[in-house]
C-alpha cells in the first residue's frame, strides 16, 4: 500500500506535488467548459498570485469563498505570501460579514466584485502576527460565531490523517461540493485529494448537485448527511463512485446501510472545527464504528464526554477569546461537549452531545440556550429539554398540561423561526428530569429514554 506523504504546510504540498506529479491534473473545473489545471499549472499560479499579494502590503485576507479556481489559488497564494486568512460564508448576511470582518482584522477581500464593495468599509488596518494562521467560524444560529484559528500545518496534518485511513490515488477525482469556507469541506473536499496526487473536481454550485456527479464523474466525495440523503433518493451518484465520506452532522443509520447496500464504501467521519477536521474515521465496514486516526489520541471522561489530544491538528485557540479557549482546551486536551462510547475493539460510537447544541444533518446548529430560555419563558416552566430526531428538533417537558395546550403557547414564536428549527412537536416527560450535580439537565441521557416516545 501507497505510504501517505506528511506535507508540513501548504508550500511544502504545493512544491513537492509539483515535482512529483508536474503534468497530472490537480484541479478540475467548469467556468464555461470543462478545465484541467495541472499540478505544475496550479504551483506556477500560486507564486504568481503570491508574488502580487507580497507587494500588496496587506496583511489579513478576507476570502468570500466559492467553488472558482480562481479562490482555490487565492487562498493557497494568500498563505504563502505571509497574510492571515479568514474563510467567511459568502451566503450571510452584509451586516454579519462585517461584524466578522472587523472582528478578524480584515484589510483586503476576496471574491464577487459586487460583494466586495458592499463589504470594504468594514476593512480593518490588518494584523502585525498572522502568517501561517487559517481562520474558519464555528457555525452558530443566535450567538456570533468564534474564529477558530488554525494553520496551514494543522491542515495538512489532518488531511494527513485522511489519506492514511481512505488513501486516494494519483488516478482518483474527488469532488468538492461541500462549502470550502467550513473546515470538513476544505480538508475533505480539496487537501485530502491533493495531499494524495488525486484530482480535484470543483463543484459548479448548489444548482448542480442533481448532475455534478454524472458531470465529473468522481470516485470520491466527502458530503453532508442532508445531502448524502439527497443524491441517494434521487439516485444521482455516478457508477465511478466508489468512495463516500460524510461527517459535520448526525447520520441516520438506515441513509448509511443504503448507501452501503449500493456495493458503494462508506465512511463517517468524527471531527470538529477547533481540530482542523477529522479525528476518527470508520474504515472497516460498520460506518458507526470508529478508528482513530493517526495524530490523535481520543479517551473518555468520567461521564463519557469525548476528550482529544491532537498536537499536530488542534487549534492554536479562538480568536481574541482566551477565556472561551481555556474553557475548552486545557493542557493540549480538548473538551469536546460530545458523548461517546468504545467497543470491544476499541473504536468509537458517538451517543450524544453533552455541549447546549444541536447540530442538524446540513452542518448547521441550534444555540440552546436562549432556545430554551424563549420556550422556558413562554410556558413558564424550567423542566424543559430540546433533543433532535430525524434531524428536527423536539420539545421535551415535565408538565400536567397537554401538548396541545404547550403548543398553543408556542403558535406566535415558532413561526419566526428559520423551518428546519421550528420545534416538530413536544414530549411528555413523566418524571421530572434528570440533571447533573451542578443543575445542569443531561439532554442525552433524556434523548435515550425517550427514543421510542
Amino acid at each position: 500500500m501507497k505510504v501517505q506523504k506528511r506535507f508540513s504546510g501548504f508550500e511544502d504540498l504545493l512544491k513537492t506535488q509539483s515535482k512529483n506529479h508536474y503534468t497530472h491534473t490537480a484541479v478540475i473545473y467548469d467556468e464555461e467548459f470543462k478545465v484541467a489545471c495541472s499540478y505544475g499549472e496550479l504551483y506556477d499560479r500560486v507564486l504568481f498570485r503570491s508574488s502580487q499579494l507580497k507587494s500588496s502590503g496587506k496583511t489579513c485576507i478576507g476570502i468570500l469563498a466559492d467553488f472558482s479556481f480562481a479562490c482555490i489559488v487565492e487562498i493557497f497564494a494568500a498563505n504563502l505570501a505571509g497574510l492571515q486568512v479568514v474563510m467567511l460564508d459568502r451566503t450571510m448576511p452584509a451586516p454579519v460579514l462585517k461584524e466578522l470582518i472587523g472582528y478578524t482584522d480584515v484589510d483586503i477581500l476576496f471574491g464577487n466584485r459586487r460583494q466586495v464593495s458592499e463589504l470594504e468599509d468594514a476593512l480593518t488596518e490588518g494584523v502585525k502576527d498572522g502568517k501561517g494562521k487559517i481562520l474558519f467560524f464555528t457555525s452558530g444560529t443566535t450567538e456570533r460565531a468564534k474564529a477558530v484559528v488554525l494553520t496551514d500545518g494543522t491542515l495538512m496534518s489532518s488531511a494527513y490523517n485522511g489519506g492514511c485511513m481512505l488513501p486516494l490515488k494519483t488516478g482518483d477525482i474527488l469532488l468538492s461540493i461541500l462549502p470550502l469556507c467550513h473546515v470538513f469541506g476544505f480538508v475533505c473536499g480539496l487537501l485530502w485529494g491533493l495531499s494524495c496526487g488525486a484530482s480535484v473536481a470543483l463543484s459548479r454550485g448548489p444548482r448542480h448537485y442533481t448532475d455534478d456527479c454524472t458531470y465529473f464523474k468522481p470516485t470520491a466525495i466527502s458530503v453532508v448527511p442532508m445531502l448524502l440523503k439527497f443524491l441517494l433518493q434521487y439516485n444521482l451518484m455516478n457508477d465511478e463512485l466508489d468512495l463516500i465520506l460524510v461527517g459535520a452532522g448526525d447520520c441516520a443509520k438506515e441513509i448509511l446501510n443504503a448507501v452501503h447496500a449500493t456495493g458503494r464504501r462508506i465512511s463517517y467521519g468524527y471531527g470538529l472545527t477547533e481540530t482542523s477536521s477529522g479525528v476518527a474515521i470508520s474504515v472497516s465496514g460498520d460506518p458507526s464504528a470508529m478508528e482513530i486516526c493517526p495524530d490523535d489520541e481520543i479517551f473518555l471522561a468520567d461521564d463519557d464526554e469525548i476528550l482529544v489530544r491532537a498536537p499536530e491538528c488542534m487549534m492554536l485557540g479562538y480568536y481574541k477569546l482566551p477565556e472561551d479557549t481555556d474553557a475548552v482546551l486545557q493542557d493540549g486536551i480538548l473538551f469536546t461537549g460530545d458523548i461517546g462510547q468504545f467497543d470491544a475493539d476499541g473504536r468509537l460510537h458517538i451517543i450524544g452531545r453533552k455541549k447546549e447544541i444541536l447540530v442538524l444533518s446540513d452542518g448547521t446548529k441550534i444555540f440552546l440556550p436562549e432556545y430554551i430560555r424563549e420556550i422556558s419563558n413562554r410556558l413558564l416552566t424550567q423542566e424543559i429539554a430540546v433533543i433532535l430526531r430525524k434531524d428536527r428538533p423536539y420539545i421535551v417537558v415535565h408538565d400536567e398540561r397537554s401538548s396541545e395546550e404547550l403548543m398553543a403557547l408556542l403558535s406566535d414564536w415558532i413561526p419566526t423561526l428559520h423551518r428546519d428549527h421550528q420545534p416538530a412537536g413536544i414530549i411528555k416527560y413523566e418524571k421530572e428530569l434528570p440533571r447533573t450535580a451542578t443543575g445542569k439537565i443531561k439532554t442525552w441521557e433524556i434523548a435515550k429514554e425517550t427514543e421510542d416516545a
